[in-house]
C-alpha cells in the first residue's frame, strides 16, 4: 500500500500482504522509478523489522537493493530508521537534500521498521 505524505514524501508500506523478497524487490524498483516521476522528493519505505526479533530478511534485502540503486544513480541516498536521527551524518545529508523531511514523524524515533530514501 502506498500513500501520499504531503506533496514531497511518498510513504510506501511494502510489508502489507507479506510479500516474498522477490515480490518486495520488484515493488521497490517500481516505486523508485515512479515516485520521482510523480513529483515526490523522498520516500519512506515501511518494511517492518521482522518477526524473528533479530532483523528481517525483507529489510536487509531491500536495503541491499537500495545500495545498488544508489550506485546506479537512481536514488541520491537512503538511511535506515535506526539511524534516522538529526545527529547521524547520513540523516543530515538526506535532510540537506530534502529539508521537508524535518517534519517526518519518524525522525529521531529510531524506528528499525522503516528506511528513508531521497531521490
Amino acid at each position: 500500500m502506498a500513500k501520499a505524505g504531503g506533496n514531497y514524501l511518498y510513504t510506501f508500506v511494502i510489508k502489507d500482504g507479506m510479500p516474498t523478497v522477490d515480490e518486495a524487490r520488484a515493488k521497490l524498483l517500481t516505486a523508485v522509478r515512479d515516485a520521482p516521476r510523480k513529483g515526490y522528493k523522498a520516500m519512506k519505505l515501511v518494511h517492518g523489522y521482522g518477526s524473528s526479533g533479530t532483523g528481517g530478511t525483507l529489510k536487509n534485502a531491500l536495503r541491499a537493493s537500495l545500495r545498488k540503486r544508489r550506485k546506479e544513480g537512481k536514488i541520491a541516498g537512503f538511511v535506515g530508521g535506526e539511524k534516522w536521527h538529526v545527529n547521524e551524518a547520513d540523516a543530515q545529508k538526506l535532510l540537506e537534500l530534502c529539508p521537508q523531511l524535518e517534519r517526518d514523524e519518524d525522525l529521531n524515533m529510531f524506528n528499525e521498521g522503516i528506511t528513508v530514501v531521497v531521490f
